[in-house]
């Protein structure tokens, strides 16, 4: 078993869009006056949960990946595991402040959380086959 540098390195660059992504919620509650909850403004309601989607699922899939790294998986598939993880936490938030039913929320939101979604069941089955 070794560490799982790769996925670290990934998971690094995801701390820093996790900050970047906390900052926006932070100034927007700064605006509007919202010490809790969203005060009504529709751009805050999408930025808290641009930010919370980041939470709900990036921690599970990295630790899956990490899990994966350490008992073997090929490097080339850690990147690509955790690559995808990165352009679907980039893509999620650029459909989250767009209007619906346009290609920004389209290939934003709905490809963000496809991406996602796909992740979590690849990994939830490549664990399973390592484990089984």
């Amino acid at each position: 078993m070794h560490l799982p540098s790769i996925t670290a390195i990934y998971l690094a660059i995801l701390a820093l869009l996790y900050v970047g992504l906390a900052i926006h919620v932070a100034r927007l509650r700064q605006r509007d006056r919202a010490a809790f909850g969203d005060n009504g403004s529709r751009e805050l309601r999408s930025a808290i949960r641009a930010h919370a989607n980041f939470v709900e699922y990036v921690p599970i899939i990295t630790l899956m990946v990490a899990m994966l790294e350490m008992s073997g998986l090929p490097a080339m598939r850690v990147h690509v595991l955790m690559g995808a993880l990165l352009v679907s936490r980039l893509l999620h938030p650029l459909g989250m402040y767009a209007a619906p039913n346009t290609l920004q929320f389209r290939v934003g939101r709905v490809g963000g959380i496809t991406i996602t979604f796909v992740l979590l069941i690849a990994c939830a089955v490549q664990l399973l086959l390592r484990l089984l």
